[in-house]
């Protein structure tokens, strides 16, 4: 294996970009004089999630949805495998941590969605919303402390992979390009629903 391009520029600034808004969602839940602001941040969520979509169907290679989620046979597969401190390697998301990526998309979005209902007074989904949260919150830390037992099986540094955008991998795995022309669409896309969601 060689160090090749695997992750592309929007997956890198989606990702970092869901991290920091949803550590301001949930620092300023709690202030009503926030609300504003954890209004935004939800709606950052949200859209960069909604822009997460349909990367994973047009996106570049190990963006794609297709390319990493498995069944759940190949998840216990993988995990008894890591167990065992022998898992494969894989140059995208592993089995386990796609299924992570979806759970944490579909929680985001049912967080997002709660959220705007109980922003606008409509049905008393507070509680529903907070316990979203919570979960979402509980699916991060499985989502870090696999990043972490990851890099340790596989003497990889994750974290600076989805900084860089390089893992190791074989040449012919490697994406053709970064596509950082679809940063400012999903920068857009973010703007507009933290605008739209706190504005509405």
């Amino acid at each position: 294996m060689e160090r090749i391009l695997v992750w592309d520029w929007p997956v890198r600034v989606g990702h970092w970009l869901m991290v920091a808004a949803f550590a301001m969602a949930w620092l300023t839940a709690e202030s009503e004089s926030w609300r504003l602001v954890h209004a935004a941040a939800g709606g950052v969520v949200v859209g960069v999630i909604l822009f997460r979509l349909v990367w994973g169907v047009v996106g570049t290679r190990h963006a794609r949805f297709a390319n990493f989620v498995r069944g759940p046979a190949a998840v216990l597969a993988y995990l008894q495998a890591l167990a065992q401190w022998r898992a494969p390697h894989a140059t995208g998301h592993n089995p386990a941590g796609g299924w992570a990526i979806v759970a944490l998309l579909a929680l985001g979005l049912a967080t997002g969605f709660t959220g705007w209902l109980a922003y606008n007074d409509i049905g008393s989904l507070g509680d529903l919303h907070e316990g979203m949260a919570n979960t979402m919150l509980a699916v991060v830390g499985v989502h870090i402390a696999g990043v972490v037992i990851g890099s340790l099986a596989h003497r990889e540094n994750l974290v600076r992979a989805m900084l860089t955008g390089y893992k190791q991998g074989a040449a012919a795995e490697a994406i053709a390009s970064p596509r950082l022309w679809a940063v400012p669409l999903l920068l857009a896309t973010a703007i507009g629903c933290g605008w739209w969601l706190a504005a509405s």
